[in-house]
């Protein structure tokens, strides 16, 4: 009778064990697929050729229709109404049982991405191969099924929520006409396209309180006095053009990795070859996903730092944005061309919008100021993000030894002028200081205290 009983109790062990074993295993599946998820939306920005900001946007809504539904579930995240400004209240109807709530945000990071997206559409293959994935990890069809219509009511909220950001007004203002002054941005060759986003000020920020908030340093006034510090910092872009030899090597290595051009146009011949690439944001979306797994996460907080990364890009993006359009300064390769060297042309192509300050650099350095508050100020990991358009990965100890290669990388490639990196850098990380204020001040704690 006790060895039978023994034998019973062992028996139940053992399905118990298999049951928890299982389930963790399906835990790190579902973690692990995050990452590609979110790039599997980064290829599609590719594909329909997005621009920084706009990209940016996409990401947050993405992410925030996911951590809705997490933070719901899991009592240690912090409610996006607690520190997202004018966020909507989270209702009880992302907060049913009887669904996988890790499945359900999954998707939704999937179906926002499918709805929002001007070729969302591209998304239902992948929306597919999850579903099989799930089925290959033997998750009950009717658990599948009810996580997915949660899924798609987080997406419903999201995006309704969006729609109050600003962004579908955009395309009813007035084009942009470039100004006639010597110091004014113009278009740069070879493609002379029209400003990106002139009226992306008038967005909805989701942590600042607006678009003028963290207005950086004044720039460094226009001049042709060769003596004047304007002409000095021309030079300085100047001679790191001309440069040879193995420091311009590593310098248009540094450059070309960090380049993130949504789209580039390279001559042969009389055809025009278009070259895509992902975004800054995505670039930097990447990273998060990227140290996520580094770091061992789980689910719910690869959500986090991945949301937290996307709503503080937005927002860096239109504070930067506002700074491009209001000092209108223009390009190295404008100036260099008019008055110094008229066929001298920048390693990285110029991209179609104002120069001061960096983009690049206020965005990586606002994303290393929230990457670093929550991982802590040293993480080595490496970079690959780029490998699929042939960039070899780069290896880093910390988000901010990444965010200060990005900023000198604009530099290099004759893009930006000095001041404008590294007033991007303080404006930068204003914005992260304020972000990573905020959300201490909400209860988000660095993922050392979980």
């Amino acid at each position: 009778m006790r060895s039978t009983i023994r034998i019973g109790w062992l028996l139940v062990f053992l399905t118990t064990a298999r049951f928890c074993f299982a389930q963790k295993g399906r835990d790190r599946v579902l973690a692990d697929y995050l990452r590609p998820a979110v790039f599997s939306l980064s290829m599609v920005m590719v594909h329909d050729v997005v621009d920084p900001p706009a990209a940016s946007r996409y990401y947050a809504y993405v992410m925030l229709g996911a951590y809705a539904i997490v933070s719901r579930h899991d009592k240690a995240l912090v409610a996006p109404d607690a520190f997202i400004r004018n966020y909507p209240v989270s209702g009880a109807d992302v907060a049913d049982t009887g669904y996988d709530y890790r499945i359900a945000a999954a998707f939704s990071i999937l179906e926002t991405g499918r709805v929002m997206l001007p070729s969302g559409y591209l998304l239902e293959a992948e929306e597919q191969k999850f579903l099989q994935l799930l089925k290959k990890e033997k998750w009950p069809q009717r658990l599948i099924d009810r996580s997915i219509a949660a899924g798609r009511k987080a997406t419903e909220k999201v995006v309704a929520w969006s729609k109050g950001d600003g962004y579908s007004r955009l395309s009813a203002k007035l084009r942009y006409s470039p100004l006639k002054a010597d110091s004014s941005w113009f278009p740069t060759p070879p493609a002379y396209i029209e400003a990106v986003e002139p009226h992306w000020r008038t967005i909805r920020p989701m942590l600042i309180d607006s678009a003028s908030q963290f207005v950086p340093p004044a720039l460094v006034g226009f001049s042709r006095d060769t003596t004047s510090t304007f002409y000095h910092l021309v030079q300085e872009v100047y001679r790191i053009g001309k440069d040879t030899g193995a420091k311009a090597t590593a310098e248009q290595t540094v450059a070309w990795f960090w380049d993130d051009n949504p789209f580039a146009i390279t001559t042969s011949g009389h055809m025009n070859i278009g070259l895509k690439k992902i975004s800054p944001g995505g670039h930097w979306m990447d990273i998060a996903g990227n140290a996520a797994g580094v770091a061992g996460l789980d689910f719910d907080q690869t959500v986090e730092v991945q949301t937290l990364v996307a709503v503080t890009m937005m927002d860096a993006f239109i504070s930067c944005w506002d700074e491009k359009y209001r000092s209108n300064r223009l390009r190295p390769e404008t100036y260099i061309n008019r008055y110094i060297d008229p066929r001298w042309h920048p390693f990285l192509q110029t991209p179609p919008f104002p120069e001061y300050t960096s983009g690049h650099s206020v965005v990586s350095t606002a994303a290393a100021e929230v990457l670093t508050y929550l991982f802590g100020p040293r993480l080595d990991y490496t970079d690959d993000a780029e490998q699929l358009f042939d960039v070899k990965p780069r290896s880093f100890h910390s988000f901010r030894d990444a965010a200060e290669e990005a900023t000198i990388s604009r530099m290099y490639g004759g893009i930006h002028y000095h001041d404008a990196v590294i007033n991007g850098q303080v404006e930068g990380k204003a914005i992260g200081e304020y972000i990573v204020d905020r959300i201490k001040h909400a209860g988000i704690r660095p993922l050392s205290l979980y």
